[in-house]
């Protein structure tokens, strides 16, 4: 183990132990957050209203010393309201460009699914590309960019679904639930002694680096070491998903780079400079839940995407470490 991968894995430590302040029981959420930022993807969280993914977002970039912007989407929300548009000075008889709240590094889109798809493919070009078009003219974003996006479950009133197009654009699905009954007791003693407030409020976490650490942080698990063996059976694992038979849309070639990026910078987390087959494991789920699609039949016998998946990691043969 080289210095710099135990630099990396103290520093992220700190930063988990920050968030973990104000998102009491729930390190899964934090790491998984965590490994996407620093792969540089964008995440999808789901969940019902009230369980921290605002303050998750606000933390984040407090802990880091991000730039960061809170769009909320709304039905009637306009393209425009996002990337910005370009305004005539009637002074000067140009037209001058203002910018949108996507000019930023961490861009919390809040309930993503209640805008109408235009508003929602406005942030297509955003999360692919990393910049902005107005007027015909690119404005590239400054690193790190993240579009931390929350979903409420589709099930409630006032949801449109996300296109499928704009779903593979993001790293991770992450499904946040209620905290267990000793975690929630916590939280409730917490924010009555004080501890923790009862609002949007991160300013009492520490920042522990800044947009540069995280990008070295980038750079450090970019070199990881990932055996041929790992990458053969990550590519068996999401090929297994375009031929299970109760799935009508498996992974694409976009889910196979996801997860071999993603079990890097889980390695790297985890104080490591190679990746070992749990690696894999730890990251499949958040990657691949949202890009496959369940058929009508394996719905009605009351499968679901996550037994799916729970059962081609049993079935899937990692290699031995």
């Amino acid at each position: 183990m080289t210095s710099q991968t135990e630099q990396a894995g103290a520093l992220a430590r700190r930063i988990e132990e920050q968030l973990n302040q104000v998102l009491v029981g729930q390190p899964v959420i934090t790491r998984q957050v965590l490994i996407a930022l620093i792969t540089g993807g964008h995440v999808l969280i789901e969940g019902v209203p009230g369980l921290g993914k605002t303050l998750l977002a606000r933390s984040l970039a407090r802990v880091l010393e991000l730039d960061f912007q809170r769009i909320q989407f709304t039905p009637d929300l306009m393209p425009s309201d996002v990337t910005g548009h370009a305004l005539f000075d009637s002074q000067s008889g140009d037209f001058r460009v203002r910018k949108g709240p996507a000019f930023t590094n961490l861009l919390l889109a809040d309930e993503i699914n209640r805008a109408p798809a235009k508003t929602q493919a406005a942030l297509l070009e955003v999360m692919q590309e990393r910049q902005i078009t107005i007027e015909g003219e690119s404005f590239p974003l400054a690193p790190p960019f993240v579009v931390l996006a929350t979903q409420n479950p589709l099930d409630q009133e006032g949801t449109y679904p996300l296109p499928e197009a704009e779903l593979d654009r993001f790293l991770f699905k992450i499904l946040i639930d209620y905290p267990d009954q000793a975690h929630e007791s916590r939280m409730v003693e917490m924010v009555l002694d004080g501890r923790l407030p009862d609002s949007l409020d991160a300013a009492q976490l520490t920042p522990v680096t800044d947009a540069a650490g995280i990008l070295e942080l980038t750079r450090s698990a970019e070199q990881v070491l990932i055996d041929p063996a790992l990458i053969d059976y990550l590519l068996r694992l999401v090929r297994a998903t375009r031929e299970h038979p109760s799935l009508i849309q498996g992974g694409s070639p976009r889910a196979s780079i996801a997860l071999a990026r993603t079990a890097k910078t889980q390695a790297l987390l985890s104080g490591r400079d190679f990746v070992v087959p749990d690696d894999v494991k730890a990251v499949a789920a958040p990657v691949l839940r949202h890009r496959l699609r369940l058929g009508v039949d394996a719905e009605l016998e009351g499968q679901t995407v996550e037994s799916v998946l729970a059962q081609l990691l049993e079935q899937v043969e990692a290699p031995r470490q």
